[in-house]
């Protein structure tokens, strides 16, 4: 048994994917800083990393004819990356934030399990305990503010079909690796404008108050929700996707510290814990066998 390596492109494309997991660390503390309405948001970042991501496929020489992909691309797509956000921000509305953010944390899981039906994978059960060491380690992390209650029984169902989506949508991504990554632009567009639809049905408009905030939605833009897409489109297609399903554990791991660091929130031994079980966890799932 060796362990998993860098080299080659394959080994790349994880990195790349990896470095989407280090972006999404950033989004608790940058959302905290721009408080506006759930969809509005959406809108505003996706519109935002949308743009910058098309007009770096326009440097690159593609034109329209990258957005010309079969309908099946587009569903995925839009349905993944709108599904998701909207099944999140509704598991939200309606259930305690610690219980939905544990439930829609069995998405990692569900991409190491579901890497067994991907051409050319196979299941390892090292990268199945891989993956319940990371879960581990966020319940730890997150676990003693949860209080599960039948009432909000609606929100765990919304958080778990969230979980699906986004894992769905990734090992769908693995499958259409003949798609050009550069189609993320065209998602993110799309799901700006679903968004934005959905913020004019449900909610209030609500300026962003200040410069920070406004920074705040930019740095969403370029990053979490704009850079990090594109990153873990090519890492799904091209690298690990066992490993960087229990690497995703480390999102709320490194989110937690990041709060922690910028006095929003204060440190517990379940930091330490959630910080050993992740590692090892992502360890196993990363071997090869």
């Amino acid at each position: 048994m060796t362990s998993v390596t860098t080299r080659g492109p394959g080994g790349r494309a994880t990195l790349f994917g990896a470095g989407a997991i280090v972006l999404w660390s950033t989004l608790a503390l940058l959302t905290t800083l721009a408080e506006i309405p759930a969809l509005e948001k959406t809108a505003i970042t996706f519109a935002i990393g949308g743009l910058v991501l098309a007009g770096l496929n326009l440097v690159r020489g593609d034109g329209l004819a990258l957005y010309r992909q079969p309908w099946r691309v587009w569903a995925i797509g839009l349905g993944g990356m709108f599904g998701y956000h909207a099944l999140y921000f509704f598991a939200l509305g309606i259930a305690p934030p610690a219980e939905a953010s544990l439930v829609n944390y069995l998405w990692p899981l569900l991409i190491v399990a579901g890497t067994a039906f991907l051409p050319g994978e196979r299941l390892r059960p090292l990268a199945v305990v891989g993956a319940l060491m990371g879960l581990g380690g966020v319940g730890f992390l997150i676990g003693p503010r949860a209080q599960f209650s039948m009432d909000a029984m609606g929100g765990y169902i919304a958080a778990l079909a969230a979980a699906v989506t986004w894992a769905t949508y990734s090992l769908a991504s693995r499958r259409m690796a003949g798609v050009p990554s550069g189609i993320v632009a065209g998602f993110a567009l799309g799901t700006a404008l679903l968004a934005a639809i959905g913020h004019l049905l449900f909610e209030d408009f609500v300026w962003p108050a200040g410069g920070l905030a406004w920074a705040s939605l930019v740095a969403l833009g370029l990053g979490p929700v704009g850079a990090a897409f594109l990153l873990w489109d090519i890492g799904m297609k091209g690298g690990n996707p066992r490993l960087l399903g229990a690497l995703a554990y480390a999102t709320p791991l490194t989110s937690t510290v990041l709060l922690v660091l910028a006095g929003k929130a204060e440190a517990s031994a379940g930091i330490f814990v959630a910080c050993i079980a992740i590692t090892f966890g992502a360890i196993l799932a990363g071997r090869k066998g």
